[in-house]
């Protein structure tokens, strides 16, 4: 089962995942995205960490997403994966900010292929950043592009599509 959880920054939506993750029954291994390039992103890391059970794995990982996946999932495992849109600003811009589409176009697909053919439970979460007035500059509105294309292709394959909003789910699919 493949599940997509998307919501707004401070939405609930990591800990509805979370909650998703604890109910399944299995182990989980949580699968994080985040690179701490400042204090803040520090601090963001380590309130997530803390609420984590101490059972659970986690391995981090900021590029390379699908080949965690193809390695990690299982019909015996819950991979929660926490961000996607983390992920999305790793392979779309360099460290510099520069666009890096082919390598973009390439990890997202195989992110797709190995969603595709993933055996086992499986628990994304996103933010949803389109639901606002449109960005000023370029980059950001080419995020925000990439995001809302991606968030479509994965609900396409996705069994259960939720939005959380004031840590509120809502079953989309």
């Amino acid at each position: 089962m493949i599940e997509l959880i998307l919501g707004g920054a401070r939405s609930g939506k990591s800990r509805y995942a979370e909650q998703l993750a604890t109910k399944s029954g299995l182990p989980v291994i949580y699968l994080a995205t985040a690179e701490a390039r400042d204090t803040e992103m520090q601090a963001r890391i380590a309130h997530h960490q803390h609420r984590r059970p101490a059972d659970w794995q986690t391995l981090e990982e900021p590029i390379q997403l699908a080949a965690v996946i193809q390695q990690q999932a299982d019909a015996d495992v819950c991979l929660l994966i926490d961000c996607l849109t983390l992920w999305l600003s790793n392979v779309l811009f360099d460290k510099q900010g520069n666009l890096q589409y082919s390598v973009f176009e390439t990890e997202k697909s195989a992110l797709l292929a190995a969603l595709s053919n993933c055996k086992g439970r499986v628990i994304m979460v996103s933010n949803e950043v389109g639901l606002g007035v449109v960005a000023a500059d370029a980059m950001t509105r080419r995020f925000v592009d990439e995001a809302g294309f991606l968030h479509q292709d994965l609900a396409r394959i996705c069994h259960s599509v939720v939005l959380v909003s004031a840590g509120l789910p809502q079953k989309l699919k």
